[in-house]
């Protein structure tokens, strides 16, 4: 990683990343070859991470992702995996899953064995050794900022269909003001922001329509 204000980072104290920071740039060893964070820009980016190759929940996690590529490219968003072993582990794990699973995994792995990257997206802190926690998602906008992140534990597989749903409602949030109500689904109404003024609120015409109305799905 070649980020210098990481470089410097001291490693006593450190501050996990939070939604709307922009995300920490790095270079690395991936299985598509050398691969820049900020080579994504102008894209909508999900970068997810795992704590070690060759296990079970990521394994049945990778091949979602392979088998959902095609949907996500629908949506303008690219796929970049992240796990803490070597170069040399992955090109393995990926062969077995080809061979023995019938699946390609088409997207980058980038290789993380000193945690710096996990590290700079505060997924460890400084000074831990083990990998355990490095098992989150991180939705990135094509300006190069997170906006939304989820971490599993290494127990509990992540939905690939969640995923999908975040990146479609993020981008429908983003290209005007207006919201996702629970479970919502590309092509369903959306959700118009409140009133905030008394005017408004006691002009309403129920109780409730000043702080929850739909909007149209598109």
């Amino acid at each position: 990683m070649d980020n210098p204000d990481m470089a410097t980072a001291p490693t006593s104290a450190w501050t996990p990343l939070r939604i709307g920071d922009p995300v920490p740039d790095f270079t690395a060893r991936s299985t598509h070859g050398m691969v820049r964070l900020s080579d994504y820009r102008g894209r909508w980016l999900l970068f997810f991470s795992h704590p070690a190759d060759f296990t079970p929940v990521c394994t049945s996690e990778f091949i979602a992702f392979a088998r959902a590529a095609d949907q996500f490219e629908e949506l303008g968003c690219s796929l970049l995996g992240h796990s803490v072993d070597s170069l040399f582990s992955h090109l393995a794990w990926l062969r077995a899953i080809r061979d023995d699973l019938g699946v390609t995994i088409p997207f980058p792995i980038v290789e993380d064995p000193t945690l710096e990257i996990a590290r700079a997206f505060g997924m460890a802190g400084y000074g831990e050794n083990h990998s355990s926690s490095v098992r989150a998602v991180c939705f990135i906008d094509p300006e190069g900022t997170l906006v939304a992140s989820t971490v599993y534990p290494i127990t509990v597989g992540r939905s690939v269909a969640e995923m999908l749903r975040t990146v479609a409602a993020l981008q429908r949030t983003a290209s005007e003001p207006v919201m996702t109500p629970e479970g919502w689904q590309p092509g369903d109404p959306v959700l118009l922001p409140p009133d905030f003024t008394a005017d408004e609120v006691l002009a309403s015409d129920r109780s409730t329509s000043w702080f929850f109305r739909t909007g149209p799905a598109e």
